[in-house]
């Protein structure tokens, strides 16, 4: 499958995704209320951290299935290394769910700060959590698989349907069955499952059948330990870097002040959205690339993937932040919703945007197998943000969290991406930095800056909506033409047109 086909596949799938994660976020306030929908971002919080439990073993499967389909594995070995996974994970997930299920009741009374919903009823919310967690934990090890096979037009097809069954069913609950977090969290987990057993019956079905039965093999998983390990060092310390202030904010704030956050940094979270796409795709790719030392095709897939995903990325996420009380009344239809939440959003969004910028380096590294550098950063970044964040938080509250979040991601782009340049592309950190980040940033800045000055936006929603859909075309056409791949593609384009329309 060409790394074209699999990147537009990516961004369908994975844009239906976030529309049926974001869409119906509105409805769920509605019925459950903001305080409610502080347990959903407490769940997202610990979905995060539950990767942890991961160990690095998804990133590196996708990369061992990548090198499978450049003729490094033997089937049967790529067989056993995905039944060892399999076997790890499925005791892992258990145990965890268990786990969860015993420190719920303690997590509701001494964790969580709930004003109106009852104790018992946030216990048995948080006791469902387990069996969404563990089952989509499980999702990974599959998911992970298929990537790195290049079947993603298959893969994002299916988790379309599966979202569309996830979110937009879950508004069926509330409205036809029962209106209860509860219920909500239930049919979340029995969507979970039925997605481990789709994954899993359709990655089987792709890989040719081995010698003898898969079976767990030690020395398949002591054969990846290295490059695992380090994935898991830099997941542990990325997730400090991204999750600490959720899960301080789930202690030191209210559960309705921790519900507007996880609302701001549910929409600021789906710009990985935008980035998860090109990254994704290209991924297995750039391993390909290292593994046949091809450098110079690896130097031009590197640059067109950073620009293009710059040339997406910024033009969107530069409106949610300059217009980010409009597109929250926009979106919710709740004035004081969109007072409370718009700063946040502002803020959340500009460092997601930086963050996003980071995303092709990471996938660079993990080709070369090189870990080690991502450890040492975040090691450094750590350090720094615990204390910032337990400085901030209580005299700033959410606000102050957010500050912290924007300035880490900033640091990493300024100073980060500087060494790892001159480690893997030495050659390639001016470039990268002009084109893929000051050019569209500097252009689409001015752009929507001098919108927002001329443009005044109506106060009917659907006026509105028509306005702020304009004035995102118009930002981005001016990126576009900043980016060099994105502007060479819209030449071609042109003259393709202009050529049509002479020759007729």
């Amino acid at each position: 499958m060409s790394l074209k086909k699999n990147t537009i596949a990516n961004y369908l799938g994975q844009g239906w995704t976030a529309l049926m994660g974001l869409a119906f976020v509105p409805v769920y306030i509605d019925y459950l209320g903001v305080e409610a929908w502080g347990l959903v971002g407490f769940m997202s919080m610990l979905q995060a951290w539950f990767t942890l439990l991961d160990m690095g073993l998804t990133p590196t499967l996708n990369r061992e299935m990548a090198r499978f389909q450049a003729g490094a594995h033997s089937t049967q070995s790529i067989r056993n290394l995905l039944r060892s996974l399999e076997l790890i994970y499925c005791g892992v997930a258990v145990t965890m769910a268990a786990i969860v299920r015993l420190i719920a009741p303690w997590a509701a009374m001494h964790w969580l700060s709930a004003a109106h919903l009852p104790i018992a009823s946030v216990a048995q919310a948080i006791s469902m959590m387990g069996l969404v967690l563990t089952s989509r934990m499980v999702e990974q090890v599959y998911r992970g698989a298929i990537q790195g096979l290049q079947r993603q037009v298959w893969l994002n097809g299916v988790q379309g349907v599966l979202a569309t069954l996830r979110w937009a069913g879950a508004v069926g609950v509330l409205a036809w069955v029962e209106p209860s977090i509860e219920a909500f969290f239930l049919w979340q987990g029995l969507v979970s499952l039925l997605s481990v057993f789709v994954l899993a019956r359709q990655t089987y079905h792709w890989l040719p059948p081995g010698t003898h039965p898969a079976r767990f093999d030690l020395a398949a998983i002591a054969g990846i330990r290295r490059f695992a390990g380090g994935i898991a060092a830099t997941t542990l310390l990325a997730l400090l870097l991204t999750q600490v202030d959720k899960l301080l904010l789930s202690k030191l704030v209210s559960l309705e002040n921790f519900g507007y956050y996880t609302l701001a940094a549910s929409v600021a979270g789906a710009l990985s959205f935008l980035v998860a796409p090109i990254a994704t795709a290209v991924s297995p790719r750039l391993t390909e690339l290292v593994a046949n030392s091809e450098q110079k095709a690896l130097i031009d897939t590197y640059h067109r993937a950073c620009q293009w995903l710059a040339a997406i990325l910024v033009p969107v996420a530069l409106v949610i932040a300059v217009f980010a009380e409009p597109l929250l009344y926009l979106w919710t239809g709740n004035v004081n919703l969109a007072q409370r939440t718009g700063l946040l959003l502002t803020l959340l969004t500009l460092g997601s945007l930086c963050n996003g910028f980071m995303q092709i380096p990471y996938m660079a590294q993990l080709a070369h197998g090189w870990t080690g550098f991502a450890v040492r950063v975040n090691i450094v970044a750590v350090s720094i943000i615990i204390p910032a964040i337990l400085w901030a938080v209580p005299r700033f509250g959410t606000i102050g969290a957010a500050w912290v979040w924007l300035a880490l991601n900033v640091g990493y782009v300024l100073v980060g991406m500087h060494f790892m340049h001159r480690r893997l592309l030495p050659q390639e950190k001016w470039r990268w930095y002009r084109d893929a980040v000051f050019k569209p940033l500097v252009i689409g800045t001015i752009a929507v800056l001098a919108l927002r000055q001329w443009i005044v936006l109506p106060q009917d929603r659907i006026l509105m909506a028509a306005a702020l859909t304009g004035i995102v075309l118009l930002v981005m056409g001016g990126v576009l033409w900043a980016v060099p791949v994105s502007r060479t593609f819209l030449q071609r384009q042109f003259k393709s047109l202009r050529s049509y329309a002479l020759n007729g």
